[in-house]
């Protein structure tokens, strides 16, 4: 079990990893444009990559800022109720969370087989085949959901879901 646990755990570094180097492209995409335009050169595109960078970034990065516990939780609500609704409500929330997650990776998947099928390009000069950039976004959601169905499955064996307790969260307590 430690086994898969360190894989997941993994899983979810690297995840968030990616992200942190789609953030460092989008900085250079904006440098690179700025020299461009400083020297009269053309870089097209350069704006419809650096929003695929950012789109990549955010799916990449949300089971990483979950485990870490930087979503955004009513923490107000939990704290204030006792041990026993505390759970329910998480257990009621990550079923929740986790239902959405996996509609959500079935239909972004068919959305990317399409696009990859009908060879849907970009409506920019650079005519980006789209299935490249929404590839980032499964991959992305599949992982969210991973980590969605992980943090159920550890709430309901073992009582607790595995964030980590943000300083923020954690004011009432």
């Amino acid at each position: 079990m430690q086994r898969v646990r360190n894989i997941l755990d993994g899983l979810y570094l690297a995840s968030g990893i990616a992200a942190a180097f789609c953030l460092i492209a989008i900085l250079f995409l904006i440098v690179i444009q700025m020299l461009a335009r400083w020297t009269g050169e053309m870089f097209p595109g350069a704006p419809n990559y650096a929003g695929y960078a950012m789109a990549a970034a955010s799916f990449l990065a949300f089971a990483n800022a979950l485990n870490r516990g930087a979503h955004i939780r009513v923490s107000i609500l939990l704290n204030a109720v006792s041990p026993f609704w505390n759970r329910m409500i998480n257990t009621a929330c990550f079923i929740v969370g986790t239902a959405i997650a996996w509609y959500f990776v079935y239909y972004a998947m068919r959305f990317t087989y399409w696009s990859w099928k009908f060879h849907e390009v970009s409506q920019g000069q650079d005519a980006t085949a789209l299935w490249i950039p929404q590839s980032a976004m499964v991959v992305g959601s599949v992982i969210l959901a991973i980590a969605l169905t992980d943090n159920l499955i550890h709430l309901l064996i073992y009582g607790e879901d595995r964030l980590t307790k943000s300083e923020i969260g954690a004011s009432g307590e």
